[in-house]
């Protein structure tokens, strides 16, 4: 269970391919503080570390992760948000992240509004369906607040500190980012419909 406030970033140092998937290695500031068998959020995927020495550590990503994120396509040098998991006896902020992806969006655009940025993705429809105004979404493993929504996309208005501390800083159109949708939402669909 992640909490979607990005702790670092990181850099794919290397993307491996191994039989039915990728090994990535990430040098990051978190390093020292994994483990093997450690969780972490990989730009909102969670992942297992592999190995952690020198400033870097070691994960997987088998063929479902590289299906339905964007971790099957990042290049070496890319930035990658991370977090390390929730503690039980921690402060809760952001919301429940449980680092399980649920599809890939685009961004469509950005325009400055004030001191925020406005962020707007194209999403499925199947992902969409679970988005509402001033819902709860995890993009790229960023906690966000939903500004605006409908039958095509959902916007996002970032403050200063959300640019500078993630990678959503640099979001250009036509970027992918991964999503996960609150969820609340899918447990009260399912619910709904027996």
């Amino acid at each position: 269970m992640f909490t979607g406030l990005v702790e670092a970033i990181g850099e794919l140092v290397e993307r491996k391919p191994t039989s039915g998937g990728f090994r990535l290695r990430v040098a990051s500031p978190l390093a020292g503080e994994l483990s093997p068998g450690d969780s972490v959020a990989v730009n909102g995927v969670c992942l297992t570390v592999i190995l952690a020495e020198s400033g870097e550590f070691h994960a997987d990503v088998g063929p479902e992760t590289i299906r339905v994120t964007t971790l099957g396509t990042i290049a070496r040098g890319s930035h990658l948000n991370l977090e390390r998991p929730l503690r039980a006896d921690s402060r809760l902020g952001g919301h429940f992240v449980q680092g399980h992806v649920d599809g890939v969006a685009t961004v469509r655009d950005t325009r400055e509004d004030g001191f925020a940025r406005v962020v707007t993705f194209d999403a499925p429809p199947e992902l969409l369906r679970y988005i509402v105004e001033k819902g709860s979404i995890a993009v790229d493993g960023v906690s966000l607040t939903v500004s605006a929504v409908d039958e095509e996309s959902f916007a996002v208005s970032l403050i200063p500190e959300t640019l500078e501390r993630t990678t959503l800083g640099t979001a250009e159109p036509g970027r992918p980012v991964n999503l996960e949708v609150d969820v609340l939402a899918k447990y009260v669909e399912k619910l709904v419909a027996r």
